[in-house]
């Protein structure tokens, strides 16, 4: 099982530098992309886009935003769209299909929730592990075709 990703497991996080377009734009990790899709704003989507930016600077940024109306109906979706994007790139395809079964947590220390688990409760709904599995699935079964 892999309880987080950091170290050598730090490739699955979403601010690994890999290039995802989304709406016409072309971003540095799945972190800036996701967090652009936060907000309709084009200079949010600029600042996003820039890989001078960290993923890190994206992330904090977005705290202060003008969150789309639909923002928690679309989340999911949108962060699906990154992430297969990125496990459809290598060497991330070919890591991700290493992993085999692996149980992949996104275990954390700032108590998400959401798309992790706060490895301080062990309490979360790891939708990011989820997606990533999925992603891994359906890469799994389309390598039997073959």
């Amino acid at each position: 099982m892999i309880t987080e990703f950091q170290n050598e497991n730090r490739w699955l996080s979403n601010f690994t530098p890999v290039k995802i377009k989304l709406n016409g734009l072309e971003f540095p990790s799945v972190e800036h992309a996701y967090m652009s899709a936060k907000s309709e704003d084009e200079e949010w989507k600029k600042f996003c886009s820039n890989s001078n930016n960290t993923a890190g600077d994206v992330k904090r940024k977005s705290r202060s935003i003008l969150l789309k109306d639909d923002w928690n109906e679309i989340k999911l979706e949108v962060m699906a769209n990154c992430i297969e994007q990125k496990f459809n790139t290598e060497p991330y395809r070919t890591k991700l299909l290493e992993t085999k079964d692996e149980h992949l947590q996104e275990g954390n220390r700032w108590n998400d929730k959401f798309w992790g688990v706060c490895l301080k409760t062990n309490k979360g709904e790891n939708n990011l592990g989820k997606l990533i599995m999925k992603v891994r699935s359906d890469l799994q079964g389309a390598n039997t075709c073959l």
